[in-house]
């Protein structure tokens, strides 16, 4: 039995997004040691605030401060911290509803251990020592007897108002092919490709996944296509990716392997990024060691009729 094989894999990338100004009030706000929400039609506050009215869809822009006191309605306890969480010491998640709003936020209570946090316990906000104009300006909630606040009105005015806010995004997993896309890795540490072909309409889907996305039957027909292919279509790369060490601009396309009824996808090199075109006929390039093509080249072969390739563009 051939070993299963599995690789750690991490997907991450910045995720930038503008603000409206209700969510620029609030994020402002948080900088300032404020805590905004804002009124809906019916009269309730939310905490954090939206810019439509959930139920009835209206934009809403009234703006309230409330309390940075409020009350623990639930809670989970988080022995094991995981990186980048908010506290690096066991914590708890609790969604607290702040005196004078209707709605709970959600952040972390600093306890020493789950005996000490209750539903129904008061607590304020414990604010960052340096702020920034986002939801780690509150560092974390604390335990804290006070008497409920009221809200009061504010027009959400700061000086230099926060705009626009870029969060991380990480996603670390185990990746494990299946026998499809196992042996089409295999193949590739041969510099051989390896498809399957569906045995309803016949057609070699490159890299393959063990059954056909269109007639849904299970596929296990190898067929070793390619290695040169057609660029189907491509686009323009001007932005430098972290941890890529390829100039830019350069050129990433789909390329149709001789012989597979799916394109996949490639960086085109060996020509300069404004000759490449679609109907390119291009080759795999492979690195010493390498367990996949470093990019795919040009062949020097006559461009590919449209007609050849229309129907994997």
């Amino acid at each position: 039995m051939p070993d299963v094989l599995s690789a750690p894999l991490v997907v991450e990338f910045p995720f930038t997004r503008s603000l409206g100004p209700v969510q620029s009030a609030f994020l402002t706000g948080l900088r300032e040691r404020t805590v905004l929400g804002v009124r809906t039609g019916d009269g309730k506050i939310l905490v954090p605030p939206v810019e439509y009215d959930p139920v009835t869809a209206e934009e809403i822009h009234d703006l309230v401060e409330v309390a940075a006191t409020g009350t623990v309605t639930t809670w989970a306890w988080n022995p094991r911290p995981r990186r980048d969480q908010p506290l690096d010491t066991p914590f708890a998640w609790v969604l607290v509803r702040l005196d004078g709003a209707d709605t709970a936020l959600l952040h972390v209570l600093d306890a020493p251990g789950p005996e000490a946090v209750r539903t129904g316990m008061r607590v304020r906000v414990r604010w960052a020592e340096a702020r920034t104009g986002a939801i780690t300006d509150i560092a974390c909630f604390e335990p804290h007897e006070s008497e409920p606040g009221e809200p009061v009105p504010h027009v959400g005015e700061f000086a230099d108002p926060v705009t626009g806010i870029v969060t991380p995004a990480r996603l670390d997993y185990t990746y494990t092919p299946g026998r499809a896309q196992s042996a089409y890795l295999e193949a590739l540490e041969g510099r051989r490709v390896v498809g399957e072909r569906c045995p309803s309409c016949r057609k070699v889907y490159v890299p393959p996944r063990g059954a056909c996305p269109t007639c849904g039957v299970a596929t296990d027909e190898r067929v070793e296509v390619g290695p040169r292919g057609t660029v189907t279509t491509y686009c323009v790369v001007n932005i430098k990716a972290k941890n890529l060490d390829i100039e830019v601009p350069y050129v990433y396309a789909h390329i149709a392997l001789d012989g597979a009824d799916l394109a996949l996808h490639a960086r085109i090199g060996g020509i300069p990024y404004d000759q490449v075109r679609m109907g390119l006929r291009v080759e795999p390039v492979w690195t010493e060691g390498s367990r996949h093509p470093d990019h795919y080249r040009p062949t020097g072969e006559p461009d590919a009729d449209y007609d050849v390739y229309k129907e994997l563009v």
